[in-house]
């Protein structure tokens, strides 16, 4: 059986991966920071996928010794780890020049540091093993600037550039580093908007992105992925 990690998988496109690698015979861990929302998921996963192992892990990501402790949890319990899927982020608009202090602070904690710290305590045992995936779930706002980004791209555009050097390292381990950068997808940050669903894409369409990329050749890596709405930008 294989496995796979998902961070921030209580909700929007950390459920569709999650929800997506099941349904393909993962055993899977995850972590986010609402507690309930993970027991009624791992209540309503482990009822439609009883031949699963399902490990659900409260934890703030940007805290270091939170993140790797859920790391040191995945590691005793699962022989291997076939993919890690660091997606935990938030999004806070905002004008650099105006921005509330302690903006960049909390933007590079949750979009940057989550995935730096679970990153280098899962990649001793994928090149120990010469196999594993990781997919760093970006953003359009890693490759463009545009008005109100402000720190939140800042972190999402560093997010970009940790992917591109853990790539170069990992090459000769012949570990997969997959940048995944999406546009408007509709999840919860959406609801209450006058966004119409159909305007923007579903998570469940980058998860489907996500898996097709694994399921290449092992000598075939897809660097990153730009997705977005047929319509363009919002």
């Amino acid at each position: 059986m294989p496995y796979a990690i998902v961070t921030g998988a209580s909700q929007g496109m950390g459920t569709a991966f999650s929800e997506k690698l099941l349904s393909e015979g993962f055993s899977i861990a995850v972590c986010a920071r609402n507690e309930e929302k993970l027991a009624a998921l791992k209540a309503l996963w482990t009822e439609k996928y009883p031949g699963a192992t399902i490990i659900v892990h409260k934890a703030d990501m940007t805290q270091k010794g939170e993140a790797e402790a859920f790391a040191a949890i995945v590691l005793a319990s699962f022989p291997e780890i076939d993919i890690l899927v660091n997606n935990a982020g938030m999004y806070l608009p905002g004008n650099i020049s105006d921005e509330p202090e302690g903006l960049l602070e909390q933007m590079i904690g949750i979009n940057l540091y989550s995935a730096y710290y679970l990153t280098r305590k899962i990649l001793p045992s994928m090149k120990d093993r010469r196999k594993g995936h990781i997919f760093n779930i970006c953003s359009i706002a890693s490759l463009k600037a545009y008005p109100g980004g402000g720190s939140y791209s800042i972190s999402k555009y560093a997010l970009l550039g940790f992917s591109e050097n853990l790539r170069e390292e990992l090459k000769s381990h012949a570990v997969k580093v997959t940048a995944i950068c999406p546009g408007a997808t509709y999840t919860p940050s959406w609801e209450g908007s006058d966004v119409k669903p159909d305007r923007i894409m579903e998570a469940g369409d980058i998860a489907s992105m996500l898996w097709s990329a694994y399921n290449l050749s092992a000598q075939a890596d897809v660097e990153t992925i730009i997705m977005r709405p047929v319509k363009g930008d919002i």
